[in-house]
């Protein structure tokens, strides 16, 4: 299912106040006219990592669909003296009518990784800063968390559950963003509704509380949601609950869950105890804090799948990739036949490199990626294995790119195949692979 609505019915207001104010300034002398290219990128990886994972591309066009100044948003700003009358006047009638190019979504990006090239004028442009970050810092940190997470789960499915542990828009953003990086369910309805996840669920430790006895909690939830449910077992006695459930349910009990404790321990005495009662294809699920090193902790333990939540919701640590929106060139003066000159601020710790850029993955004669190389100007040079990263998004205003979630799921898993091994390691480490430029860098840029 395509994305079709995002959290707000518009999102104008979605930005921060200087926005509209360096728009207002722009306006007299006409620069806000100048033809003009923002990029949106990370200047470097959350300490550690060795790739990012782009999610939220989807999110972001019904973002710009949707930005518009309704009479409302217009007597907001009028009211609280934000703008001036002719900046009022120019936002009533806005639309954005420039090309977006961006990595679709699903796909790996490294330190500087153009995920997305904004081209219009600056007045159009500049008002779209901080709602595109708001987004895709979001959902970004989250399909790079998760996708560590599928990675240390190897073929066994990952349950996100982490709508409690955050705001109740973020955790359907979330559960989107960890459907592309490899989750197999969410329990959050909303995300189901909205995106066509797979949603999952069937008890909370109250349930069983509510009720005299464990047998008497199971015998209700086996006979309202059949034998192939999941049994939450560590209420009480874990030992005892297994056994109940299994002459509840009966040997074809679908699952049993954990949910504390020294799960690696607990899980191999369960599975001990399921195959002895004859319960030798009821699954565990584990869940309780786990996060990807977790996971990875796990994995020679009978297990079969796992729920998470905080750490996923959080970015495991990394609730932001630290993505920046500036801009990069601008025409030298209003005509249309203008020159581009690439534009960059200096300085020595915020490295940002003036220029439009084209993306390249370089890969060699084995199909392994050797290095992000990026254009300024141009397309990188490249021959018939390496691959083009950036995409068209937008085009004159108009959306044209429009893809399923499974289609971003399986261009994960192929842009992860691609990695040299070590990216799948957990343990902390410099990119993957390196970024590379060609091409001549403005003056001034760093």
């Amino acid at each position: 299912m395509t994305s079709t609505a995002l959290l707000t019915d518009h999102t104008a207001l979605l930005t921060d106040h200087y926005e509209l104010t360096m728009l207002q300034a722009s306006l007299p002398d006409g620069t806000a006219d100048r033809r003009s290219v923002f990029e949106l990128f990370a200047r470097r990886l959350p300490d550690g990592r060795r790739f990012g994972v782009v999610a939220g591309i989807g999110r972001v066009l019904d973002a710009i669909a949707q930005f518009r100044f309704t009479d409302e948003d217009l007597a907001f700003l009028r009211e609280r003296k934000v703008v001036d009358g002719p900046t009022l006047d120019w936002l009533a009638d806005y639309r954005f009518r420039g090309n977006v190019w961006g990595y679709p979504e699903g796909e790996a990006y490294f330190p500087q990784s153009p995920i997305l090239v904004v081209e219009g004028t600056f007045g159009e442009a500049v008002l779209l800063e901080t709602l595109l970050l708001s987004i895709l810092n979001h959902d970004s940190a989250i399909a790079s968390a998760a996708a560590r997470m599928t990675a240390a789960a190897g073929e066994r499915p990952c349950i996100e559950m982490g709508s409690r542990r955050t705001h109740e828009m973020a955790a359907v953003a979330s559960a989107r963003a960890a459907y592309v990086a490899g989750f197999a369910t969410t329990s959050n309805l909303e995300a189901g509704r909205r995106y066509g996840i797979p949603t999952a669920g069937t008890s909370a430790h109250s349930f069983t509380l509510l009720h005299d006895t464990e047998r008497d909690a199971f015998t209700a939830q086996v006979e309202s949601l059949g034998v192939g449910t999941t049994l939450l077992v560590d209420t009480y006695d874990v030992a005892e609950a297994v056994r109940v459930g299994i002459e509840v349910a009966g040997t074809s009990l679908g699952a049993v869950r954990l949910d504390s404790g020294d799960l690696p321990l607990l899980a191999k005495q369960v599975r001990r105890q399921l195959d002895e009662l004859g319960a030798t294809g009821t699954k565990i699920v584990v869940t309780s804090d786990l996060d990807e090193y977790a996971i990875a902790g796990l994995a020679a333990a009978p297990v079969d799948g796992y729920g998470v939540g905080t750490s996923l919701v959080t970015g495991s640590g990394h609730p932001t990739c630290g993505f920046v929106y500036k801009l990069v060139a601008r025409a030298d003066g209003l005509d249309d036949d203008a020159t581009m000159i690439s534009v960059a601020k200096a300085s020595k710790d915020k490295i940002s490199i003036g220029g439009r850029k084209y993306a390249l993955r370089r890969l060699d004669a084995q199909g392994t990626a050797t290095a992000e190389v990026l254009g300024i100007g141009e397309p990188p040079r490249g021959d018939d294995n390496d691959r083009p990263l950036l995409v068209p998004l937008v085009e004159g205003g108009e959306r044209v790119y429009d893809e399923t979630l499974d289609v971003a799921r399986d261009r994960l898993r192929s842009s992860l195949a691609e990695l040299p091994l070590q990216a799948r390691q957990l343990s902390r480490g410099e990119p993957a692979i390196p970024t590379v430029f060609e091409g001549k860098a403005s003056e001034g840029a760093r």
